[in-house]
């Protein structure tokens, strides 16, 4: 179990004309992540995390103009391979990556009015583990969050959307039960 916290930048979802676009904020992302091994160096795991953020229109010279508040849920699952093992006192750094699958489901409000989207999302990340015991580590992450935001689903605007990058930085303590 290794709950964290830290930050979450986010890609454009749609380019406009004269150089504009639509993205949304970076804030700061808190959730967990559940391991489960299924071989010595393979885990499937599984992820919950949680932002909010203003939803902006980027205009060149102007800058960015807050056109929504989001909240923003992701959640997936997937494979994470360690490279190695504790040491013989559990202590030691272990890289790892993973990939999975998974949605970000967007609520998106202005005022009295709020709408939702839940859109796919395939993620590949990777980080360090700090051993300092067999049951506890220091773990410090990048996670790439991509996938495409349902404009038509959230605002009955028919924008076409691209694919973004949304990544989030986290650090956060592993407990091994």
């Amino acid at each position: 179990m290794t709950p964290y916290v830290g930050y979450m930048t986010f890609g454009d979802y749609v380019d406009g004309p004269l150089g504009t676009s639509v993205s949304n904020e970076g804030a700061v992302v808190y959730g967990g992540t559940l391991a489960l091994d299924v071989a010595p160096q393979l885990s499937l795991v599984g992820n919950l995390g949680y932002t909010e953020s203003d939803l902006r229109v980027r205009i060149p010279i102007v800058g960015g103009v807050s056109i929504a508040n989001t909240r923003i849920l992701l959640y997936d699952a997937g494979l994470q391979y360690r490279f190695g093992t504790p040491g013989a006192l559990g202590t030691g750094a272990i890289p790892f990556v993973e990939g999975g699958l998974g949605a970000i489901r967007y609520e998106v409000s202005k005022g009295p009015l709020t709408t939702n989207t839940t859109n796919f999302a395939g993620n590949v990340g990777g980080g360090i583990d700090l051993h300092v015991s067999r049951s506890l580590a220091f773990r410090g992450a990048v996670k790439d969050y991509i996938g495409k935001f349902d404009f038509k689903e959230a605002t009955s605007f028919n924008l076409d959307s691209k694919v973004a990058h949304n990544v989030a930085f986290t650090a956060g303590i592993s407990l091994a039960f």
